[in-house]
């Protein structure tokens, strides 16, 4: 049988067990029995406004309004919903739970604030506020209207915020969605979807990003697509699928995945592999080595070396030590290229600066400047100055004005490739 027990507002209680509900009054305060301090209900706890228990509780439900604090841990079977009427026809200012130790609970519903001095497991987490676990946290659902915050290991299912998430230690989520930014301390998340700015602070493992900021990394990344409207930023590694960036990308170590487009520039600090295409509208700097199926870059490329299994073509200028070699190679007007060239067909674009050129086809058009030439098919426009030598097998065309320091040999076999 039943037997509910009540605290009278503004009172203070031992209560040990009690079969039934427990009804707290407002700024009474709760004592437990037994060492450590405990209070058990079979029902729920019901409080009418701010009040606090000086003891770990155990109950079915906690409902209720006002400012609850436990000082201990806190085990709700089933529910924890906090409101500022609380279902009492009261009104308080602000309905908010603190507990100084761990907190399980089924579903959890608190309007304002939940504090949680240790870890936190719950099924399903509704906080109108904000939300700051000290501990680990375990959960199926988080929903926060303002700040989540925690310090230890978070696991769910779905994050969704709509102020700022801060997680300091991994993460392992399937999905996390937050209006403004979000920072975790590495780990493994499905979806990242953030209009703010993302940072991860160790490695992540991730399946999409798209964020409407920045996006800083660090470690060894690997996961899927990147769609930042910003800036993305990696102090590692990055292996992704396709990265569409509107602004900057910067990778200090290496990066390898299907294809870049960036709006204003990239600087990689190793190498950079892409099995498609990379599209830059400024300038693209690769320490290491670059290859991709096409580069098209409006500014100008520096790479160790560059190869395209397809098509490159350049606005401004490309710098590299070994060359840059592609089955298409287009130099756009002023271009300048510093080192050797090597496709299957080249033209290069008028007033523009080469050094050596090796392909089958060539075209230099009006003014252009080249050292030297080898080539089946060679057409030099009018104006142009070559200052090395000219190899040919099969055919030359020099229009007018033509300045050759050497004069052009015809030759069976070119050279090969330096």
């Amino acid at each position: 049988m039943s037997s509910n027990v009540e605290v009278p507002s503004r009172s203070e209680k031992t209560v040990g067990i009690v079969e039934g509900d427990l009804i707290v009054g407002e700024s009474a305060l709760v004592r437990g029995e037994g060492a450590p301090a405990k209070v058990k209900v079979s029902g729920t706890v019901r409080c009418e406004g701010d009040c606090v228990f000086e003891a770990n509780l155990v109950a079915m439900n906690l409902i209720g309004a006002g400012n609850i604090v436990v000082k201990g841990d806190l085990d709700v079977e089933e529910r924890v919903r906090l409101g500022n009427g609380g279902g009492f026809g009261l009104f308080h200012a602000r309905a908010e739970l603190t507990v100084e130790g761990n907190m399980t609970a089924g579903v959890v519903d608190v309007e304002n604030r939940l504090t949680v001095g240790k870890d936190f497991q719950a099924r399903t987490v509704d906080v109108g506020g904000s939300l700051d676990v000290k501990g680990n946290t375990k959960t199926e659902t988080i929903e926060v209207g303002g700040k989540f915050q925690a310090t230890g290991e978070v696991e769910a299912e779905t994050i969704d915020v709509g102020g700022a998430v801060v997680i300091e230690s991994k993460v392992k989520l399937e999905e996390i969605d937050v209006g403004g930014s979000a920072r975790v301390g590495g780990g493994r998340i499905g979806e990242v979807d953030v209009g703010g700015s993302f940072e991860s602070k160790d490695s992540l493992e991730f399946s999409s990003i798209d964020v409407g900021g920045s996006v800083t990394l660090v470690g060894k990344n690997v996961g899927g697509d990147i769609d930042v409207g910003g800036v993305c930023k990696v102090q590692g590694d990055l292996q992704f699928g396709e990265i569409d960036v509107g602004g900057l990308v910067e990778i200090s170590g290496s990066g390898k995945g299907m294809s870049l487009d960036v709006g204003g520039k990239v600087w990689v600090g190793g190498s950079l592999q892409l099995s498609g295409e990379m599209e830059v509208g400024g300038r693209a700097e690769v320490t290491g080595d670059l290859s991709a199926l096409d580069l098209e870059v409006g500014g100008s490329v520096k790479a160790r070396s560059i190869a395209a299994r397809n098509e490159v073509e350049v606005g401004g200028s490309i710098t590299t030590t070994t060359g840059v070699s592609a089955a298409s190679i287009e130099i756009g007007r002023r271009g300048e290229v510093t080192g050797p060239i090597h496709a299957d067909m080249v033209e290069i674009g008028e007033k523009a600066q080469v050094e050596d050129v090796y392909a089958k086809a060539i075209v230099i058009e009006e003014k252009a400047q080249a050292r030297n030439l080898y080539g089946e098919n060679i057409t030099i426009e009018e104006g142009c100055n070559i200052i090395g030598e000219v190899q040919y097998t099969t055919n030359l065309e020099a229009e007018r004005g033509v300045y050759f320091a050497k004069q052009p040999v015809k030759v069976a076999r070119l050279p090969e490739k330096r």
